[in-house]
């Protein structure tokens, strides 16, 4: 059956959809022996020769087991799979023989919780919605107001001109430096709770993502990983804000 190649592309695990469509835009796409660059293009696996970078991709999307890793990820880490300054990457920290990729991004100097996988279906999929939930603990200098809070509730233009998204906020407790929150997005813009908080003059002393969707794992030490469950991987689209997020997880 024919597919469009940026969805073969990755069903073979070379990269995720979107950066498929990066191949095959830049011409490192053929099929058959003709370069491809229109994203249109549709081709059969099982009839026709697909290859990226010269390399035969068939024998891939026909014999690729699907994983998907959960890892707790330590500050000072890459969410890639290739850095051209030589930064250390989130894939360092997985064994594997299959070739992965990270879910989205987490901020070099963030920790926490990020899926890698080799399913570009998966990774588009995760990426592109804004239905599911990403939850933070975020602790930050100095105690700000409910007023100040609020603001992040409603919504709050950055610095860099970005207007974000109503966030759901609960103060978890406070010292007399410094306060402790809770911060659930359902959007992904740079270094984004960051820049909310230094919006209200309060900046991020530590920052760590807790849950993806109704993902989470308060027992995986940093620099650690696991794979996840089939119903981990299935209730990420059947229950994206994670409404029934489990105790443990």
């Amino acid at each position: 059956m024919k597919e469009r190649l940026q969805k073969l592309i990755a069903q073979a695990g070379i990269a995720s959809r979107r950066a498929s469509e990066q191949l095959i835009l830049a011409g490192e796409v053929t099929v058959n022996g003709e370069i491809v660059t229109e994203l249109g293009t549709k081709a059969d696996p099982e009839k026709d020769h697909i290859k990226v970078r010269g390399k035969l991709i068939n024998p891939k999307i026909q014999k690729r087991v699907d994983v998907y890793v959960l890892l707790n990820k330590p500050k000072g880490y890459l969410s890639s799979s290739a850095d051209p300054e030589g930064r250390k990457l989130v894939t360092d920290l997985v064994r594997s023989r299959i070739k992965l990729h990270p879910v989205g991004r987490l901020d070099y100097n963030t920790e926490g919780l990020i899926i890698l996988t080799n399913d570009g279906d998966f990774t588009n999929f995760v990426a592109s919605s804004k239905m599911i939930a990403k939850v933070y603990e975020v602790k930050v200098k100095g105690l700000p107001n409910e007023n100040a809070i609020n603001k992040l509730r409603r919504g709050i233009l950055l610095d860099d001109g970005f207007k974000t998204a109503p966030a759901e906020i609960k103060e978890l407790r406070s010292t007399d430096k410094n306060g402790w929150f809770e911060v659930t997005l359902f959007e992904g813009h740079n270094q984004q709770i960051r820049k909310m908080f230094d919006a209200i003059g309060h900046s991020v002393v530590k920052l760590k993502r807790v849950a993806i969707g109704p993902i989470s794992d308060r027992y995986l030490p940093v620099g650690e990983s696991r794979l996840l469950t089939d119903d981990e991987v299935r209730s990420i689209r059947e229950d994206p804000a994670g409404k029934q997020r489990s105790a443990r997880r």
